[in-house]
């Protein structure tokens, strides 16, 4: 018997997916009882970091119920913020507080539910004040963990649009309607004009 409770367990060891007793008995030798050599084996693992367990009608090892604690593994997932996602928190960013109407008017297209709840799950925009205008909308503005992320202080100090233009991520063009402005003409005050002191 010592000897088929080896190759039970050398079988069960080796399988991916519960063995079962037709399975057992036609990779063992003619004369072998797999079923009293599994009733030996499940005695033998009883109080062990792994059992012997019957799983519908196939066989397996799994981890003791008490251990599994031990198997589970943390990992940080890390997701990209869709092309919506990332326009929807630039506009709060440079222009908070802003009630959804103005991101929808500023990006030029609605915006859906979905992008404000994932940005309000990665907790790096929520809710501000209630404007005082009709319908009282709602505002959003960032939080300390999106001033965090990205190494900022406060959002004064994100890059003004000089910035953002030597960094290659804008258009060197001036907006259209807009006069451009010589570097005399204008000094460098970041991003103080779009925030009230």
């Amino acid at each position: 018997m010592g000897e088929q409770e080896r190759m039970v367990e050398a079988i069960l060891f080796a399988a991916v997916d519960p063995v079962t007793v037709v399975e057992l008995a036609n990779r063992m030798p003619v004369g072998c009882d797999p079923i009293e050599a599994l009733a030996h084996l499940r005695r033998r693992y009883e109080g062990r970091g792994v059992r012997l367990m019957r799983v519908g009608e196939g066989w397996c090892f799994r981890t003791a119920p008490d251990l599994g604690h031990l198997m589970q593994k943390e990992q940080v997932e890390t997701r990209k913020l869709s092309r919506a996602a990332i326009e929807t928190l630039a506009i709060v960013a440079y222009h908070q507080p802003v009630t959804r109407a103005e991101i929808e008017e500023i990006r030029g297209v609605a915006v859906s539910r979905g992008t404000i709840d994932q940005l309000l799950e990665l907790e790096w925009i929520r809710l501000g004040r209630r404007r005082m205008s009709p319908g009282r909308p709602v505002t959003f503005v960032v939080t300390d963990q999106f001033l965090d992320h990205f190494g900022l202080e406060s959002p004064r100090d994100l890059p003004g649009l000089r910035e953002l233009r030597a960094a290659g991520l804008l258009d060197a063009r001036a907006m259209p309607g807009v006069e451009p402005a010589t570097d005399e003409e204008t000094p460098d005050t970041g991003q103080a004009e779009m925030f009230e002191d």
